[in-house]
């Protein structure tokens, strides 16, 4: 079945052989279509399997668990190999996604989230603070930049991306440091950071609008998205090289060998993005998805989107899984799907008292 007119992309014919090279798939959140996105080759052709979510944002992948943040939950799904093994058509699937768990957090502009073991971090923009989960609560705030006073759902500095090392929340993104709500959209255009957790003291100040800080084979690398741009951030000397240049507003980073799969969007003139670098580049701007080699800036392949999806938030590799699915709204298929602990099924007993 064809996605809707409305959903249409076209693609690069180097982009799915590239997913083959390294059998992987993607998956890819746009909170202003409402869709989760799953990209994965189909052949020689780029097969983009549409999912609706209300508002879906950051994605956070590890060991079979995903977690999604919408509008005013976190949901985690889990791989089921048993499941995809009976999607049609036949042996064409080698995973599926069930949802297990949902957590109401309200409305907190979630957005990049990333798992140390069994806990959940994410940022809490509009608290300006790193959160995880319990069930007693709404969300638990952790840690918030010092320059941020109090808890308060003001959207004071536009926090946005995470970075773990060795498990622990190790550097975040911001579009200020402003401390009044939504301050920072004075100086959006070179007010952004990147911000050390454990001391809460700048890396790097007078950036645009940066997202997605990531570590990788010891860099650490950055999106300075108001420049459309991707590159590694020097600690020692506090700078930022460009190691590529893309035609939209840069968010949404994962990486997979040597290639960064990079998020990109049209961010359309407006209040928010008016005034910002790209802007005064580019008079159109592109969604989609750029692959870009890590060690050359080289683009080696890009999916574009049109019509109806112009923004997106997250990319996320699905390693080792070359053809994906996720279900959350197929009431048989969840319905009748029953995981239980393998020592269950060893032995049932005939009551709990023997």
């Amino acid at each position: 079945m064809s996605e809707p007119e409305a959903l249409r992309s076209v693609h690069t014919t180097s982009f799915p052989s590239l997913l083959n090279q390294l059998g992987a798939s993607l998956l890819v959140t746009t909170y202003q279509a409402g869709k989760l996105v799953i990209v994965r080759a189909d052949g020689d052709q780029l097969n983009t399997h549409f999912r609706a979510m209300e508002k879906p944002m950051g994605l956070a992948l590890d060991r079979g668990r995903l977690a999604i943040g919408t509008a005013r939950h976190i949901t985690e799904f889990r791989n089921v190999p048993a499941v995809a093994a009976k999607l049609p058509p036949a042996g064409k699937h080698d995973a599926c996604f069930l949802p297990r768990r949902a957590h109401v957090t309200g409305d907190i502009d979630i957005h990049e989230m990333a798992w140390s073991g069994d806990e959940l971090w994410f940022v809490n923009t509009r608290f300006s603070c790193l959160c995880t989960l319990d069930t007693g609560h709404s969300f638990v705030p952790r840690w918030r930049p010092p320059f941020v006073s109090e808890l308060a759902p003001e959207d004071r500095c536009h926090l946005n991306g995470l970075a773990l090392v060795d498990g622990a929340p190790k550097y975040v993104t911001a579009l200020g440091t402003t401390d009044t709500a939504g301050g920072w959209r004075a100086n959006k255009a070179r007010g952004g950071v990147l911000l050390d957790v454990a001391s809460g003291e700048p890396i790097l100040s007078g950036l645009s609008m940066p997202h997605s800080p990531r570590l990788r084979d010891g860099k650490l690398w950055l999106l300075e998205s108001g420049d459309g741009s991707l590159g590694t951030v020097d600690l020692a000397s506090g700078t930022f090289h460009k190691v590529a240049e893309m035609p939209g507003f840069t968010r949404g980073l994962d990486f997979c060998g040597k290639v960064a799969f990079v998020g990109l969007s049209q961010v359309r003139e407006s209040a928010v993005f008016s005034g910002i670098p790209i802007t005064q580049r580019l008079k159109e701007r592109i969604c989609g998805v750029w692959a870009v080699h890590i060690e050359t800036g080289q683009i080696l392949a890009f999916l574009r989107f049109e019509a109806d999806v112009q923004e997106i938030f997250a990319v996320q590799v699905v390693p080792n899984s070359r053809f994906p699915d996720l279900i959350n709204d197929d009431n048989d298929i969840i319905g009748t799907t029953y995981v239980l602990p393998d020592e269950a099924l060893k032995q049932v007993p005939r009551s709990l008292t023997q």
